[in-house]
């Protein structure tokens, strides 16, 4: 009995150990093949991933070729009449280029127009600029308002809501002071405006409310800061900035130069809840350019507003906005472009968040991972090809928007600043993903809901916000006062 009973207990250890062993066998195969599975589709993913980015690039450079390279005069240009236009340049202080950048607008091949500088203190050094140019276009009528109007924390508000006011033309031009734009731009931009949709377009095409330009940027100095400014701006963001606009699917605007109709804005308050056309404004600073003194990115406020609570659409014109870049440091670079990622977490976040993913150094590390794996590709082949082809088609939207080929001039410098730019990408929006405050002259703001902004009081800052808050030598930088903005 007691052998039976031994061997039946062995065989049930050994059938437990069997069990015991199969399952844990069972478990390992299981536990790779999800991960196979895993590794497959991510990698999958990876490659539609980077095959998308390429497809809106490529897209983008198509676009700028078929817009920007052939720049037709406008019938308006030499015309006896036309929709008047009031140009509204909000000055503070010597921006660099100043001159110029004044004198362009003197200059606009347009019959019907009037100009409207405003500074906010009789001291401001722009001022014996603008009466030299006075002086010089006398036929050019032309006016100079003197003191600002208290609307809201954004200083460009203030210093514009006067000469908003003034203008005599429902449709407003408002230019960036360190924005330099050719001749016929105000009548190719009021063709946009104001005349009949595209050929083949259909009926239901909604109304145009803005007219923007792509900003096209020189640097007047050799600063690194300054040059890598000029490569972003003339590479991958008017590359993206192009190729969104041309789908056209959602509001995407900067204000270096914007057209729009006075009317039009006094029925938009910046809820970007859509309105019925019958409602009336409450009251004066509920609507209209008053009601968006609150936030920081005015210009894309505003424009979301029209495209939003009115249901309008933009039109992306043919000319550029030159943007003249002066005396910017490394620092002064990384610091703006903190600022901005800062507002637009707040203002578009799912965007902001799959924002690295769109840099060509991360699509090209998700690239080289997705191919060695599926394709057994190695690495470097993938490093190798990604790199050129990227900067071949940054530099075609470049020609297309400077109407010349790169200068070799500037070639290395150029090539060295884009570099420079792709590299920082990733570490400038680590340092700015984790904060929601900025430096306005040397004066701390916290940014809320919508890129609405707040003074921020120390006690809003914790000791890592503190660690990462701009260096007080880099204080003076840049102010949003200066009009100029990204």
């Amino acid at each position: 009995m007691i052998s039976i009973k031994g061997g039946v207990m062995c065989r049930r250890k050994l059938h437990v150990m069997n069990c015991s062993l199969l399952l844990t066998a069972l478990c390992a195969m299981g536990s790779g093949g999800f991960r196979d599975v895993f590794l497959f589709c991510l990698s999958v993913a990876g490659i539609i991933w980077y095959l998308a980015l390429w497809s809106i690039g490529l897209f983008g450079c198509w676009a700028a070729r078929r817009r920007y390279r052939l720049r037709p005069r406008s019938p308006l240009a030499t015309a006896t009449s036309a929709p008047g236009v009031s140009i509204l340049r909000p000055l503070k202080g010597l921006d660099t280029n100043l001159y110029e950048n004044l004198e362009s607008t003197f200059q606009q091949e347009y019959p019907n127009y009037e100009i409207i500088f405003s500074v906010a203190e009789e001291n401001d050094q722009a001022l014996p600029i603008v009466r030299d140019l006075i002086s010089k276009y006398p036929h050019v009528n032309t006016a100079v308002i003197i003191g600002e109007e208290i609307v809201g924390v954004n200083p460009k508000i203030n210093n514009l809501i006067r000469s908003y006011r003034q203008a005599a033309n429902d449709i407003l031009w408002v230019l960036d002071s360190n924005v330099m734009v050719q001749p016929g731009t105000l009548a190719r931009s009021v063709d946009a405006l104001d005349g009949p949709p595209p050929p083949g377009s259909p009926t239901s095409l909604r109304r145009v409310a803005v007219v923007h330009h792509v900003p096209f940027a020189f640097a007047a100095e050799a600063k690194i800061g300054s040059r890598i400014e000029e490569a972003f701006l003339n590479t991958n963001h008017a590359k993206m900035y192009i190729a969104i606009n041309t789908v056209a699917i959602e509001s995407c605007v900067v204000g270096k130069s914007n057209l729009y109709r006075r009317s039009d804005l006094e029925r938009v308050n910046g809820s970007l809840n859509a309105m019925p056309l019958e409602e009336a404004p409450r009251q004066e600073d509920d609507y209209g350019l008053a009601a968006f003194g609150r936030f920081l990115a005015e210009d894309n406020m505003i424009a979301s507003a029209l495209w939003h609570e009115l249901g309008l659409r933009h039109s992306l014109s043919c000319d550029v906005a030159r943007n003249v870049v002066g005396n910017m440091t490394l620092g002064d670079y990384v610091w703006r472009r903190v600022r901005w990622i800062r507002v637009r977490k707040h203002m578009v976040l799912v965007a902001t968040l799959l924002e690295p993913f769109t840099e060509s150094v991360m699509l090209s590390v998700i690239a080289s991972l997705s191919f060695r794996y599926l394709f057994a590709i190695p690495s470097w082949i993938v490093l190798v090809l990604h790199f050129p082809l990227w900067l071949s088609v940054d530099l075609d939207v470049y020609a297309s928007l400077a109407g010349h080929p790169l200068p070799t001039s500037i070639r290395w410098e150029f090539l060295a600043a884009w570099a420079a730019r792709e590299l920082l990408a990733l570490p400038i929006y680590m340092l700015a993903i984790f904060g929601d405050e900025v430096i306005w002259r040397g004066n701390r703001y916290q940014v809320l809901r919508n890129g609405e902004v707040r003074r921020a009081t120390p006690s809003h800052l914790n000791w890592f916000r503190r660690f990462i808050a701009r260096p007080k030598s880099l204080v003076n930088y840049e102010s949003l006062e200066s009009t100029s903005s990204d």
